[in-house]
């Protein structure tokens, strides 16, 4: 989320005569920690490459996490294409008010370097086991196909 704030007017003073931060700093200031106060806050990033299999449940935080929402992004690309055809598909799996939860994307079958693709999940995480993320792989002829991918755990609120 990009900042909305204006920027600060460099022609304009930030202290007054008696050395106290002027009305338009305030205001300014204000308005730039309430833009980051808005924005998601990064938790963790992960990343593969040269993975030429699926990758089983890897959770995406040692430490425990706040209870809360939570946006998972994942991109995958090609990085070497199958002789004949490949297909990747990303799941991640949370708790849920003591509920294992998975949620899959869609299968990416494009099997061309040229063609990343991404998915987004939001995910409500109970804090009780990590948010992990796993692939199930397939691929069809020699060479296999190799992947990239990179998953971006953002804390929306907690």
């Amino acid at each position: 989320m990009p900042f909305v704030s204006a920027p600060l007017n460099p022609r304009e003073a930030i202290v007054d005569e008696r050395r106290r931060p002027t009305r338009s700093f305030i205001e300014w200031a204000t308005s730039l920690i309430e833009d980051v106060d808005a924005a998601p806050a990064r938790v963790i990033r992960a990343s593969v490459t040269g993975q030429i299999a699926s990758i089983g449940a890897t959770p995406l935080a040692t430490a425990a996490l706040a209870e809360g929402w939570y946006r998972v992004t994942v991109y995958a690309r090609v990085t070497t294409a199958a002789a004949t055809s490949s297909s990747l598909i990303p799941t991640i799996t949370h708790t849920d008010s003591g509920i294992s939860c998975s949620q899959s994307g869609d299968a990416m079958t494009s099997n061309v370097a040229t063609l990343p693709k991404s998915w987004t999940f939001l995910v409500y995480s109970d804090g009780a086991a990590p948010i992990s993320y796993s692939t199930t792989y397939a691929s069809v002829g020699v060479p296999a196909m190799a992947y990239r991918l990179d998953v971006i755990l953002e804390q929306l609120d907690a």
